[in-house]
């Protein structure tokens, strides 16, 4: 698996077939080899759009993961992950991308209405049928995650492989339990928004400023998304971002991605863009291992606040 994902969130909605392809074929000329998607991403056209670039043998050369269970449905038999709702999410993903299995098949979003025995049943069911290979889990906090893992541990059944969580150096809760229960379950985190929702590009000013035209701030769709990280606090840690990529010669994005890309746990961040350019940037971090010095600093500058029981008194 590649150490970088592409992430297609805004595919179908923000980039239409011809940028998507441009960055499919960016992201593989790259050496790219995980595609990140969702049932839900633009209410399926992202599936829908990624199904119809895997012609010919790219489909052989590529290792799909998408998600169910984030989309509420109409009626109460099409809310939650119920084994039911799953299932159905899956046929749909498959017609959708145009393939007769998912590489990893992941569950969106915790619901503490459905047993989680059933949920992951159903994920258990998707892999004996040979509809899926691999399955994760996504936004679970540390107490789930221990426990999906423990119980997927038992003989005959599909061991978990991924937690997909939100991971930047603006966002470093999973710190706190997350990456200790998937470390002991051998589960690899894939980051999603490593830049911190965009922030940490470096093109937003400090707190609340006017979004610039062209960022995700000023989107309609997405500026509701990036708005927690224009704080004082967040815009302390992208100043210090600036400051080691200028040091270092290359851009704020190669640093935030090699500072999320080598912590430990981390499989493979998932970077989004909405240019091919935009991509290209995101992939030039692969060539960038920072300096124990920046890192330490970048650690220091972001660092979140850990205590009892994370952290025990006589740590």
């Amino acid at each position: 698996m590649s150490r970088l994902a592409l992430g297609t969130m805004g595919w179908g909605r923000d980039l239409d077939e011809d940028e998507a392809h441009a960055q499919l074929d960016a992201f593989r000329d790259a050496g790219g080899t995980l595609i990140d998607t969702a049932e839900v991403y633009a209410g399926g056209e992202s599936e829908r759009l990624l199904g119809s670039l895997l012609r010919g043998g790219v489909r052989s050369e590529l290792t799909i993961a998408t998600k169910a269970g984030a989309r509420a449905g109409d009626g109460p038999l099409q809310a939650g992950t119920s084994r039911r709702r799953l299932l159905a999410a899956l046929d749909g993903s498959l017609s959708r991308l145009r393939t007769d299995h998912i590489d990893l098949w992941q569950v969106h979003l915790w619901h503490g209405e459905t047993p989680l025995e059933e949920t992951l049943d159903a994920l258990d069911h998707a892999v004996s049928s040979g509809r899926v290979r691999y399955i994760g889990i996504s936004n679970y906090n540390g107490w789930q995650t221990a426990k999906a893992a423990l119980l997927q541990a038992a003989p005959g059944r599909a061991p978990l492989v991924s937690s997909q969580m939100e991971y930047s150096l603006l966002s470093r809760g999973i710190e706190r339990e997350v990456i200790a229960a998937a470390a002991d379950a051998g589960i690899g985190i894939l980051p999603w928004s490593p830049l911190g929702r965009g922030v940490l590009a470096g093109a937003y000013g400090r707190s609340r400023d006017a979004a610039p035209a062209g960022t995700r701030a000023a989107s309609p769709n997405w500026s509701r998304f990036v708005e927690p990280y224009l704080t004082d606090e967040a815009a302390r840690v992208v100043e210090a971002v600036r400051t080691a990529a200028k040091g270092l010669g290359v851009s704020p994005v190669a640093v935030a991605l090699s500072w999320v890309r080598d912590r430990p746990g981390v499989a493979a961040p998932i970077v989004g863009a909405r240019t091919a350019a935009q991509l290209a940037t995101s992939l030039e971090s692969e060539s960038l291992t920072l300096p124990a010095s920046i890192r330490s600093a970048l650690d220091d500058v972001s660092a979140p606040s850990l205590g009892y029981p994370e952290r025990m008194p006589w740590d």
